[in-house]
């Protein structure tokens, strides 16, 4: 099946449901233009928008592997930051917490910056705030949304794994160090959830690896790389493999726990003592 039947039979399954295009591309958190055009063949869908609009349309679980097959049988999708910020960055935050709420398994590996779901407020704004064209309104707007993703964490149905490497809990993207304190603190706070996992990879001692970039992985279905111009989805399962291994390494060498938490707490005071001698 390519890409223009996958369309095809989307549209056959949503005319079959009697459900109107908008009310389907409502439920599947996109816009009724890029339903059209992925209808059309015009636009190739990923996995999850497969999913999305399938479960929109209320097709079941069992009845979804034959479409969602095909939609893994376009390995990578990239989508530019220029065209996910045109559309707007709150939406996209939404449409990520649509997707998180599918899943029961996340791992993140961040080697440049906090991730956001563990974001404080004065972090999100500080990084968001960095891009001059960006406005006050989609500013706030975006922490908004992103704040709102934040209720995931309080799930104890998921696991959520976080590997971040130690440069980041350094490199001052905020400005002001009590900024940065601040969010060590709630990643020491967030790390005492039984049902999150939160770890550090050390600068000191033999690295295994090399954190080329930061990736998500949900379940065992899909990978999100962000690279400088685009955001990148990858659905192939032998693609997957490769990240799940990565991450898995990266946590094996990994503070985690208390030791973690001792290491925050050495660079919470490193910062704060910037803060009084500046």
């Amino acid at each position: 099946m390519n890409r223009s039947e996958l369309g095809a039979a989307l549209r056959a399954l949503r005319n079959a449901s009697g459900r109107e295009a908008k009310a389907v591309a409502r439920g599947a958190v996109m816009s009724a233009s890029k339903l059209s055009k992925i209808e059309t063949g015009k636009l190739g869908p990923s996995a999850d928008d497969v999913d999305r609009i399938l479960t929109a349309i209320g097709i079941s679980e069992d009845a979804k592997s034959e479409y969602m097959d095909a939609a893994r049988a376009v390995a990578t999708e990239a989508t530019a930051w220029r065209l996910i910020q045109r559309a707007g960055l709150h939406k996209a935050q939404r449409q990520l917490k649509s997707v998180e709420a599918r899943m029961s398994l996340l791992r993140l590996f961040q080697p440049a910056l906090v991730p956001g779901l563990l974001q404080t407020p004065e972090y999100m704004r500080a990084v968001l705030s960095r891009h001059e064209d960006l406005t006050e309104a989609t500013v706030r707007e975006t922490v908004s949304a992103r704040l709102e993703r934040q209720t995931l964490l309080y799930d104890v149905s998921r696991t959520l794994r976080f590997v971040v490497t130690e440069p980041v809990l350094r490199w001052l993207i905020v400005p002001p160090p009590l900024v940065m304190a601040g969010q060590l603190d709630h990643l020491v706070s967030m790390s005492r959830l039984p049902h999150l996992d939160i770890r550090v990879v050390p600068l000191v001692g033999r690295q295994h690896d090399i954190p080329n970039h930061a990736f998500v992985i949900r379940d065992d279905r899909a990978v999100t790389v962000e690279t400088v111009h685009a955001e990148v989805v990858v659905t192939d399962p032998r693609d997957v493999a490769l990240y799940v291994s990565k991450f898995d390494g990266f946590a094996r060498n990994a503070l985690r726990g208390d030791d973690m938490r001792s290491l925050l707490g050495a660079i919470r005071d490193e910062l704060l003592q910037q803060r009084e001698s500046g």
